[in-house]
């Protein structure tokens, strides 16, 4: 995720980083080599008695805007929606972290590291990284059974259901109290079942690809509608029109699966550091992890 402090609308508009520009740059510079092709041929362009109007190039436009919104919304709301998961991970670890505190206060180390070990499992198994590190740093030699199953975190989220189904057989827990708990550990499955359906049912693939078709055919052809009437200033319309619509398409790209590395990405890094943060400070520890911060390119992963 890309984090800049305020700074003037003018500045703002040389922005590199953060901006899709970096990403398209190349595709962009096809574009101006078909503009500069079309005020090349112009004369011989003109000669063969054909002529590529505007019409039709303008009601096209209207479609791939409308149809490159509608994508964008659609690919903006799985990012929200994985942003809105990740929040009610942290309100469900805070709030089963401050009941095991209140219950059963010899317990908070253990619970602590199962939580944090589901948090950091959950991110590696979203981004497809190894979860070996952080669980091996969390769990100790508990980790080893945990890594050797396919699904890691759902086997964390079982030992936080065996903790709480033994705590309940000693008689530590009340059936109501038990109830709730077993009610925050549910809404742990339910960011995982989230987060899981995110990443495993994308937008229908002919969908994005018929418009990314579109998009590149249309950035092609434009040029040579555009430099019977603009000539040498076809270069700068085009190249306009073109930015416009390749960057709409590559960032819906990018939020469609907002898991990864990208710039448009959740920072999942920090957010896991965050909840560290704050399950540790309830334990009344003092060994902190940095607070996250940006990088120099205002980048947070």
């Amino acid at each position: 995720m890309i984090i800049r402090p305020p700074r003037h609308w003018f500045l703002r508009l040389f922005a590199w980083h953060g901006s899709v520009l970096p990403s398209i740059l190349f595709r962009l510079s096809l574009n101006l080599l078909m503009s500069l092709a079309a005020i090349l041929s112009l004369p011989w362009y003109e000669t063969l008695g054909v002529k590529l109007t505007l019409a039709p190039f303008s009601l096209l436009g209207v479609s791939i805007a409308i149809f490159l919104g509608f994508r964008n919304s659609v690919a903006y709301s799985r990012y929200i929606e994985a942003r809105q998961l990740w929040g009610g991970l942290l309100i469900a670890c805070r709030t089963l972290q401050s009941q095991v505190m209140a219950v059963c206060p010899g317990e908070a180390q253990r619970v602590t590291a199962l939580l944090l070990a589901f948090c950091f499992s959950l991110k590696h198994q979203l981004r497809h990284s190894d979860p070996r590190p952080d669980l091996e740093r969390l769990l100790g030699e508990d980790a080893q059974d945990i890594l050797s199953r396919r699904a890691p975190t759902n086997m964390v989220q079982l030992r936080l259901s065996q903790w709480l189904a033994e705590r309940r057989r000693t008689g530590e827990l009340s059936d109501v109290v038990y109830a709730h708990m077993d009610t925050t550990l549910l809404q742990l499955s339910q960011v995982v079942g989230g987060c899981e359906r995110i990443v495993s049912m994308p937008i229908p693939f002919a969908y994005g690809l018929l418009l990314h078709r579109t998009v590149y055919l249309f950035c092609s052809l434009l040029p040579f509608a555009l430099v019977v009437d603009l000539h040498y200033m076809t270069l700068l319309v085009s190249g306009f029109i073109s930015y416009s619509f390749l960057s709409l398409d590559t960032l819906a790209e990018e939020l469609e699966m907002p898991f990864g590395y990208a710039n448009n990405h959740l920072p999942m890094d920090a957010m896991c550091t965050n909840i560290e943060i704050n399950l540790l400070e309830m334990n009344n520890q003092t060994q902190l992890p940095d607070t996250p911060v940006p990088d120099k390119h205002f980048r947070l992963s």
